[in-house]
């Protein structure tokens, strides 16, 4: 009993505004984060902006009904990352100032995640909103992706490259990610584009995040050969290990619909970090190939990121726990998570702690359900 009235506390936060139909830490993020045009600023990473950061707060505001600032943040955009026109044009992921002194794009190669996630933002937004715009611009933006980003892979098939270049090595080599693959969003795009590849990326989601977790815990990123299969390598100048990337694979997997096809599987494939936490408060920041932690101090975003997760696989206690450390690192003056206020912890904070008090849910097909309506 105890443990249930501690995991309500942690998002008491969240919910004694739900019947105003208010998101108190969608504005405090807005508050902090944004800035008036719509962009998202990382001062943890020299103010630079993401196109991650972009489609992640256009999914936020969806949910909050907050159709304001999603047309900030796609106008903005739409002009800084896609030359004008996000039909024709993937984001560039990065953005931010040169050495030069100048504001621009610092690396115009895309992230997949980004698109895929804006692509399905953009098609929901149109569903929810009732705005063909919308719809156009996210089946615009889909058919990029597939046309850029997705790779038939040998003995594999189908599959979401981590973006438009430097993925592929030579002719049999692929790099992936794993947290760039969220299933329900895949699904949720095929939902509206039954014609494209999502539904047969979709299909092998499962297998590669079982072969990318090693002792059941995700790999930031992976390697595909088609002459030996995975490989427990990933970027070249990159040690493999699961870490900061691979804390959303959790993210993702917990926040599945019940009757999501491969949601079992997924699951039993990651459950190292969930029989770590039976005896751990903190969540781990950093695993080794071999099982071993690194790094025993994971963020408070990997603990948010971790509540649905938890729950899904039944940990209750563990998922408590994690709740617990949550709300003591709640700040009253900035309505955010930790002492400094993080661009990525707040990030995962917002997806858990929206997900868990019922503002969203995605259902069994990908699509969107929204407290809101």
């Amino acid at each position: 009993m105890k443990q249930v009235m501690g995991l309500m506390a942690v998002l008491a936060s969240s919910l004694s505004a739900e019947s105003a139909g208010r998101w108190p830490l969608w504005e405090s993020y807005v508050s902090q984060f944004m800035d008036g045009q719509g962009r998202i600023v990382d001062r943890t990473e020299k103010n630079r902006t993401t196109s991650e950061a972009q489609a992640y707060a256009m999914f936020f505001a969806l949910v909050a009904n907050d159709r304001g600032n999603f047309e900030k943040l796609l106008n903005w955009t739409q002009n800084n990352l896609s030359g004008g026109d996000l039909a024709s044009k993937l984001p560039a992921w990065n953005w931010g100032v040169s050495p030069e002194g100048r504001w621009t794009v610092l690396d115009p190669n895309s992230a997949s995640d980004a698109d895929l996630w804006m692509a399905y933002v953009l098609l929901e937004a149109g569903r929810w909103w009732g705005e063909r715009r919308f719809d156009e611009m996210g089946s615009a933006l889909a058919d990029r992706i597939a046309a850029a980003e997705v790779a038939e892979i040998p003995k594999l098939g189908l599959m979401l490259l981590p973006g438009a270049r430097y993925f592929k090595i030579g002719d049999d080599q692929f790099v992936l990610n794993p947290s760039y693959l969220p299933l329900q969003v895949l699904l949720g795009v095929s939902s509206h584009q039954p014609a494209g590849p999502w539904k047969r990326i979709a299909a092998r989601v499962p297998e590669v995040l079982h072969a990318s977790a090693p002792h059941g815990f995700a790999l930031d990123w992976v390697r595909y050969r088609a002459s030996h299969g995975f490989v427990l390598e990933g970027l070249p100048e990159k040690k493999t290990v699961a870490s900061y990337d691979a804390i959303r694979v959790y993210l993702w997997a917990g926040m599945l619909a019940q009757a999501t096809p491969g949601r079992d599987r997924i699951l039993e494939s990651l459950g190292g970090m969930s029989r770590y936490l039976r005896k751990h408060r903190v969540p781990p920041a950093i695993v080794g190939l071999d099982g071993a932690v690194e790094d025993e101090n994971g963020s408070i975003g990997y603990s948010a990121a971790l509540i649905p997760y938890l729950e899904a696989r039944g940990e209750s206690a563990a998922s408590a726990g994690q709740c617990r450390r949550l709300e003591s690192q709640l700040n009253p003056l900035t309505g955010l998570y930790g002492k400094e206020a993080r661009y990525y912890d707040q990030n995962l904070a917002l997806f858990a702690t929206a997900w868990h008090a019922g503002r969203y849910r995605f259902n069994a097909d990908g699509s969107l359900n929204l407290k809101w309506r």
